[in-house]
């Protein structure tokens, strides 16, 4: 071997330093995992706000959509008697009719949440 071709292996086997720019594994992490979670939570939000009457979704708050499970959040015991009422008597299955993913459950759990309402005022439920 020449001294070229020794110095093409030696600097072959040099370790090199590998930079990765942080917004590489950001968006992949956004591409593949949390970008269909909030496009699935996005569109179940909108179907949410046709299907309930309004009385009671502006007390509920979608936190999550994991695994085929719906959690959401309301403000008070009230509303979530009447919403398991609801859900009971068909309302769940005309969400799950309307979603194009599968549904398992929905669960309603109670939380405090903070809102915007359309006007632009924001609501603090309690």
């Amino acid at each position: 071997m020449d001294d070229a071709q020794l110095r093409t292996v030696w600097h072959q086997r040099q370790f090199r330093h590998r930079t990765v720019h942080l917004s590489q594994p950001l968006s992949l992490l956004m591409q593949h995992s949390l970008g269909k979670r909030v496009s699935q939570l996005g569109k179940l939000a909108r179907i949410w706000d046709e299907v309930l009457p309004e009385s009671i979704s502006e007390h509920t708050a979608l936190e999550s959509f994991n695994r085929g499970v719906l959690r959401v959040l309301v403000d008070s015991a009230t509303r979530r008697y009447e919403l398991q009422m609801l859900l009971a008597g068909g309302l769940t299955k005309e969400i799950q009719d309307r979603f194009s993913g599968a549904i398992n459950k929905i669960r309603l759990v109670p939380g405090q949440f903070r809102s915007v309402d359309p006007a632009g005022a924001t609501r603090y439920a309690f």
